[in-house]
């Protein structure tokens, strides 16, 4: 079974983990529903309940040397072979799904319309943050490609998830939008695919369909310098 249950399935909201090792309010378990945090995407939160029926909250969850961590709020009597029960906040990973999905829309719309990379990225659960570099930072276009992007995010379209060789991944058109991304120490690619939309590496959680994700409202457009331009955006 694979550590990482999340990116098989990103709907799982609970699961039956052992606990491998214990480091004060570090936790590492054999497999987990958690995302770590990377790539832009907040890690999850939720809890462990013990055998005995006791709660662990989890505040955060980290990639440490290869291994998924989960960090407690306090400290706790779990140890190497205790069995527990993972329950993830769904709430939150839910709006996290959604504003990942929108995120890779609309940037496939940038990517394709206005010929603009990524820079930067932060998703959170009201907002996210996109840096890119736009040289002529036209509002009317721009305005134009989150018109298209809320279109395209009403279609009935199924997403695809699957595995891919980097050598094969990488002679794929624009699947890396975000610049300065995918060291080459990652041999295996995990590809999202929203049909005829887009097709880009990414290593995080999303929806089954686009129609779950709802509508991008700009929040704030900003100028921070040649080339380098700012939007925030939330879900409506």
């Amino acid at each position: 079974m694979s550590e990482a249950l999340c990116l098989e399935d990103s709907y799982l909201r609970e699961c039956n983990a052992l606990v491998e090792a214990v480091n004060g309010k570090e936790i590492i378990l054999d497999h987990t529903i958690f995302y770590p945090r990377g790539g832009g995407q907040p890690s999850d939160t939720g809890k462990l309940i013990s055998e005995n029926g006791r709660d662990f909250s989890i505040v955060l969850v980290s990639k440490k040397n290869g291994k998924t961590v989960h960090e407690l709020e306090t400290l706790t009597d779990l140890k190497p072979g205790d069995k527990v029960k993972c329950i993830l906040n769904w709430e939150r990973r839910y709006k996290l799904m959604r504003m990942h999905t929108a995120a890779h829309v609309l940037a496939a719309t940038m990517h394709k319309d206005l010929n603009i990379l990524i820079t930067g990225n932060q998703l959170e659960e009201d907002k996210t943050r996109f840096d890119f570099n736009m040289e002529d930072f036209n509002r009317e276009s721009f305005a134009k490609v989150v018109e298209k992007t809320n279109e395209l995010l009403k279609q009935n379209c199924l997403l695809k998830i699957y595995s891919l060789p980097r050598e094969e991944a990488m002679k794929i058109p624009g699947v890396v939008k975000l610049a300065n991304a995918l060291p080459p120490s990652i041999k295996i690619l995990r590809i999202v695919e929203i049909p005829e939309i887009d097709i880009q590496a990414d290593g995080g959680t999303h929806v089954k369909n686009l129609q779950e994700v709802g509508q991008i409202e700009i929040l704030k457009l900003e100028n921070k310098g040649k080339n380098n331009r700012r939007i925030y955006f939330t879900l409506m």
